[in-house]
């Protein structure tokens, strides 16, 4: 510390595996940016993480009321964790609406740190409240520690250079120390974070002084002596880093394109919440990438496919209501067969919906979402971590069989963040196809099939004795040529079905978690981490339960019939209405249990361990 933090005097820091921690504010309150910096500390402390940020749906909701309330989650812990909690241990209530929005979350007897300033008439009315519950006894049955953290940050940024109101936009930094604190959270992390964001400025100087001034306020404040600390987790080997879901897709797409020896396009219209992985390769045109932000979602798939053509690795990324803009050229990226990866964050649905919020509601409209008989590749990322992987699989896919691919994720991996250990580059597949080329001895056919993958070739145009039609018309088998013969029509339908289908000898078994079981529970996306979390906990209460995680859902895993049929009970946890339990239901004739919550929020262990709790006796009884 510097020579302006006091010196510590306190009881030695109680021990604790793990916490989950909400910071909650106005959507100006700067709780994300806390969250995050947060969240760095302990990474760099060497803890196992798992964040969750909540925005509110609305752009602009009326500052102070509970539509307008931002929330940053993160679990931090000694062990080797999946979530980022059920329940918070501790909030940070910046006002009356960010209390009142998430009180009923915490657990009973969890810490409340509360910004007293802002308990005011004005804004306890915002919130609902008749009383005011810092003053009542209504948390009575939690330990609250009151800071005035307006005046104290005005009075800590004075020298500073800020003027006015502004000061107060440093509140969320005096937060920010006052909960090092307590966690025992080092500060030098995050003082030269403010250093490298804001330099030697007015704004630079005032955070700085802020989270000092918050952290000296838990040293000094006779209200709360009480400080916790988590020790560094017990990770595997290797270099790690704290990575949120749609950079490491972005990631796994620029590795992608370097083993395949493609130049890397990316054609997209920013929506909310896929927008990052644009920014995040725009970032990178060092590396010879190139993106186009779109008008529209139509030009943003457009571009795309046209880079497809012009033999680049080319991607589009976008959420539900740009999926249904972008169906028509994806049947069209179908039907003239080139590798196009179409990105789609799920959001909560239908039309607008919740955007900033969690939903797994398009697996349905991916696999059925356009006109004809149009099967696709669908692949699903389970995390942050996984996210990577994923997008160097589907571009794998697209490449090899030269067909479009559907990867699904969602808004909460989109924007969640957990350790990645950095992969080794040079290990990674070489996943490159040679372009067609043509001897000039005959003619030169498009649809010319390879054996194995039935994959076309890849005639990138320019290329003298492979002119070849495109467009949207049914081809001929062989010559490539519009053709409106009903067998030819039906030929070539059979044949991109038969394409996806012998994907399936390409893609590994699904794995199984615990085995010996009567009950399976089947899982995608983003509800890995709450059943794994889940079925761990049941595990540990003696029980047995088995956990499939499911990466390829089109086609499925070979052997996911033989699995599912060595047990007796299904349960199938989704974040929609059961879609998944449909497709097992048409696929394989199994009637499974779902467990379906469409609440905007990723599915939480707990609920699940009590449903598979509630099956369980059930069988015994």
């Amino acid at each position: 510390m510097s020579d302006d933090t006091l010196t510590e005097s306190r009881p030695a820091p109680e021990q604790i595996d793990d916490v989950v921690i909400r910071f909650a504010g106005d959507s100006g309150d700067g709780m994300q940016l806390a969250g995050s910096q947060f969240t760095a500390s302990s990474a760099l402390f060497g803890n196992d993480l798992s964040t969750l940020p909540d925005f509110p749906a609305e752009i602009r909701a009326p500052q102070g009321t509970i539509a307008g309330v931002s929330t940053f989650q993160v679990h931090i812990a000694d062990w080797d964790i999946l979530t980022p909690g059920d329940r918070p241990d501790c909030l940070v209530a910046m006002n009356p609406a960010a209390l009142r929005a998430n009180i009923r979350d915490l657990v009973p007897g969890g810490l409340i740190l509360v910004n007293t300033d802002a308990f005011d008439e004005r804004n306890l009315g915002k919130a609902g409240y008749q009383e005011n519950p810092i003053e009542n006894d209504s948390l009575d049955n939690y330990t609250v520690l009151k800071a005035p953290m307006e005046d104290l940050t005005k009075e800590a940024v004075k020298g500073s250079g800020v003027k006015g109101r502004a000061a107060l936009r440093s509140k969320n930094f005096f937060a920010l120390g006052l909960m090092s604190w307590i966690y025992t959270r080092p500060l030098d992390a995050v003082v030269e974070w403010i250093g490298d964001k804001f330099g030697d400025t007015p704004v630079g100087r005032a955070n700085v002084a802020a989270l000092k001034a918050g952290y000296n306020y838990g040293i000094t404040t006779e209200a709360f002596h009480h400080t916790y600390e988590i020790n560094p987790a017990k990770l595997p080997p290797g270099e790690y880093t704290n990575i949120v879901g749609n950079v490491a897709a972005a990631w796994g797409f620029m590795a992608a394109a370097e083993k395949a020896n493609l130049p890397l396009f990316l054609g997209a219209y920013p929506i909310t919440p896929a927008t990052t992985i644009l920014d995040e390769l725009a970032r990178h045109r060092n590396f010879g990438i190139k993106t186009f932000q779109a008008e529209d979602e139509i030009a943003g798939i457009g571009a795309a496919l046209g880079a497809a053509f012009a033999g680049n690795l080319a991607i589009t990324t976008t959420s539900g209501p740009g999926l249904a803009l972008k169906s028509e050229t994806l049947s069209l990226a179908l039907m003239i067969e080139l590798p196009l990866i179409v990105v789609d964050v799920q959001r909560g649905g239908p039309s607008t919906g919740l955007p900033t919020k969690v939903e797994q509601s398009d697996l349905l409209f991916a696999m059925y979402g356009r006109h004809g008989e149009s099967p696709l590749p669908i692949i699903s990322m389970s995390s942050p971590s996984d996210a990577f992987d994923t997008a160097f699989e589907a571009a794998r896919i697209a490449i090899k069989y030269m067909t479009p691919v559907i990867l699904l994720t969602d808004g909460y991996i989109a924007n969640s963040s957990e350790p990645w250990m950095l992969p080794d580059l040079d290990a990674l597949p070489d996943i490159s196809r040679a372009f067609a080329t043509h001897d000039g001895v005959g003619p030169f056919f498009p649809y010319e099939r390879e054996p194995e993958t039935m994959a076309r070739p890849w005639a990138i145009p320019g290329q003298p004795g492979m002119e070849h039609r495109v467009g949207g018309i049914e081809k001929d088998a062989r010559t490539g040529n519009v053709s409106y013969l009903p067998e030819n029509h039906e030929l070539m339908t059979r044949e991109r079905a038969e394409k996806v289908a012998r994907i399936q000898d390409d893609i590994p078994d699904v794995a199984t978690y615990g085995e010996g079981s009567e009950l399976l529970v089947l899982g995608w996306g983003s509800t890995y981490g709450a059943i794994r979390t889940a079925v761990n906990r049941i595990h540990k209460d003696g029980a047995s339960v088995t956990h499939a995680h499911l990466r390829h859902i089109n086609p499925f895993p070979k052997n996911l019939g033989e699995v599912l049929s060595r047990y007796d009970t299904v349960l199938i946890p989704e974040i929609n209405t059961g879609q998944l339990s449909r497709l097992i239901r048409a696929e394989y004739g199994i009637d499974s249990i779902g467990y379906n919550r469409v609440l905007g929020q990723p599915l939480q262990a707990r609920d699940i361990q009590a449903t598979i709790h509630d099956i369980l006796n059930q069988v015994t009884t």
